[in-house]
């Protein structure tokens, strides 16, 4: 696996959104998947060697990439990004400064993405912005993180447009 990616998930090894298991506000709602649905969480460049085969994960072709869906429970150490990143995303500003927002894909599922960043760890948010100043610094990495920062832009026209709030 890259050595930036697995950085990355190293500085997210040990923190999480609360200093509790935060599963226990929710249910592990983002480790459900709904009734009648496959949902997963999308695996960064590179990532996708680490769950292809592996007992109980299930990798999904997306038209953002591969999505590994799990097996519902996992060891911490196992978790994709994405899992560890949950409920935020790092975006990588104008000017080059990596900043950790909520993921608004995460809003459906996540009690702790609607409270909003106030909610979580300041501990973790740190490891998230980190972990993306990591990942901004690699060509691969940081084009990703782009490409997920334009969906939560067209989510936002399109709450906009439907007349919920612009600002999440």
């Amino acid at each position: 696996m890259n050595p930036v990616l697995l950085a990355a998930r190293e500085k997210l090894k040990s923190v999480t959104p609360l200093k509790r298991d935060c599963g226990r506000v929710c249910g592990a709602a983002c480790c459900r998947s709904p009734e009648n649905e496959e949902t997963g969480m999308l695996l960064f460049p590179g990532e996708e060697e680490a769950y292809r085969g592996k007992e109980g994960w299930t990798i999904r072709e997306t038209a953002m990439g591969p999505m590994a869906v799990c097996p519902g429970h996992c060891d911490r150490d196992e978790r994709p990004l994405a899992c560890r990143l949950f409920p935020l995303l790092p975006v990588i500003r104008e000017d080059g400064e990596v900043r950790a927002v909520t993921d608004l894909r995460a809003r459906a599922v996540c009690p702790l993405a609607r409270q909003g960043r106030s909610a979580l760890d300041p501990a973790f948010m740190e490891a998230v912005r980190e972990a993306g100043s990591l990942l901004a610094a690699d060509g691969d990495q940081a084009a990703f993180l782009k490409r997920l920062e334009e969906e939560q832009e067209e989510l936002k026209r399109l709450r906009k447009a439907l007349g919920g709030q612009e600002h999440v």
